[in-house]
Order: C-alpha cells, then sequence, then structure tokens
C-alpha cells in the first residue's frame, strides 16, 4: 500500500495533508524518513511512526453507538446533528457511515463502520439479520396483535413484510413489548404497530444480530466492538473467513 493511502485512511489528513506530513520529515518507515509519499509498505510489516508515535493499521472499523433521540442517521446534514457527529476525534476516520438508520426520535444501538462490504450485508434482505426493539405505544396489546407480527403484515400502502417477533411485556394504557424483525423498511416497527391500532411513543434498539447494545455506554457515546463482537458479526453475514 503506497504510504500516503495508508496515513490517509487511518485519519491523518487528506492525501494532500498528508504529503505534507510525509516531507516535513515527520513521518519514518523502519527508522528512516521516506523519499517520497509514494514509497510503498507493508502494513502488517514495515513499522510506520508520525512524529515518533507508531501506526496501528487497522482495515476497517466498526462501532457501536447508543444514539439519543434528535440525532439524524446520516453522514452529514447542513441543519441537524448527526450520528457521525458523536464520534469522538480519537475514533475517527474516513469513509464512516451508519449501517441502516434509526428515526431521529428513536434511540439505541447503532453501528457505524468504514466497511462497505458488512454494512451491505447487515442491510441486505438476503442475509436476514435480526434487530429487536423495546417499544412503548399508545394502547392495550393483545394476543391477536402477536398473531398479526407473527404472520407477516401487508400495510396499507402494499408494503409485504416478513413474519416479526412480538413479545408483550407489560399491557395497560400504555403497554410495553420487544419486537425483532429481519428486514429495514421505512419506518418498519412504527408502522406495523400503527397497523394493529397502537402507535409508538418510544422506540429503543437493542439488538443488531449477535450485537447487544452495551448498558454500560451511555447515550450519545461510541466505542469500538471487541475483536469478540467483531469477528460474531462478521460471521452472521458470511465473512469471517475472508477477514482473517
Amino acid at each position: 500500500m503506497r504510504l500516503d493511502k495508508l496515513l490517509a485512511h487511518m485519519g491523518y489528513g487528506t492525501r494532500r495533508e498528508v504529503k505534507k506530513l510525509i516531507k516535513s520529515g515527520a513521518v519514518e518507515v523502519n527508522g528512516a524518513v521516506p523519499p517520497s509519499p509514494d514509497v510503498h509498505v507493508d502494513p502488517a510489516a514495515d513499522r510506520v511512526t508520525v512524529f515518533e508515535e507508531p501506526v496501528r493499521y487497522v482495515a476497517h472499523v466498526v462501532y457501536m453507538l447508543n444514539k439519543p433521540p434528535g440525532v439524524v442517521s446520516a453522514t452529514v446534514d447542513r441543519r441537524q446533528e448527526t450520528v457521525l457527529d458523536l464520534v469522538p476525534a480519537e475514533l475517527w476516520r474516513p469513509g464512516l457511515f451508519p449501517v441502516g438508520r434509526l428515526d431521529k426520535d428513536a434511540r439505541g444501538l447503532l453501528l457505524i463502520t468504514d466497511d462497505g462490504q458488512l454494512g451491505h450485508r447487515l442491510a441486505a434482505p438476503r442475509w436476514a439479520v435480526e434487530k429487536t426493539y423495546v417499544v412503548e405505544v399508545d394502547g392495550v396489546l393483545t394476543e391477536a396483535d402477536v398473531r398479526r407480527f407473527a404472520a407477516g403484515m401487508v400495510l396499507d400502502d402494499g408494503t409485504r413484510l416478513r413474519p416479526a417477533t412480538l413479545e408483550i411485556v407489560a399491557r395497560g394504557p400504555r403497554s410495553m413489548a420487544r419486537v425483532t424483525v429481519t428486514e429495514g423498511k421505512y419506518h418498519q416497527v412504527k408502522r406495523m404497530f400503527l397497523a394493529v391500532g397502537k402507535a409508538v411513543v418510544d422506540l429503543k434498539r437493542i439488538r443488531i444480530g449477535p450485537i447487544v447494545l452495551d448498558p454500560k455506554l451511555p447515550e450519545g457515546a461510541v466505542r469500538p466492538l471487541t475483536p469478540e463482537e467483531g469477528a460474531a458479526l462478521r460471521a452472521v453475514v458470511g465473512l469471517e473467513e475472508k477477514r482473517r
């Protein structure tokens, strides 16, 4: 890999900024200042430093965000705060994007990565990755609602949904439930509850495939997945062999 590409990939600046950094003498490869920014290095074998600090190359990252309400699931928005705005500087790198989306008023687990193949597979219908939500609704949930979810729904606009699992946690004027789906249609969970006559009051995602929202992670905070979490996530979409 070209040295300037490696450093840009690791967040040391744009390619132009990285080239200036290399020409300034701040970068060394195996203890020597490289002759040019386009010199090739082996991230697994060569020791690259910037201002004498080693560069630890990681091909791709996956972060867990505990999304707060009021933040949009987008890479950029001129008027509103986005989930990428919550990524701290020390974790920032080019190419980050949210995997799927959570509505602006929803909260909970959102994955952020720079791995396009992983993001695509997690969202693709073929892999049917489960997503679990804790939901508060206006109205009394019934066993008939459970059966409607399990049978698969056709919404008013003709959208066909796969079967989903509805577990009633508490019944009352405000009911609590867990719902698990294997797709991510637009406003899907809210529209499913509206189809059985209940409006969603609060929506929190707590699981994506094998990844469960860390109860110790505060709202608005981001952390990298552990190696075990990352391996489990890639395995569920058939990428484990390619990432070893």
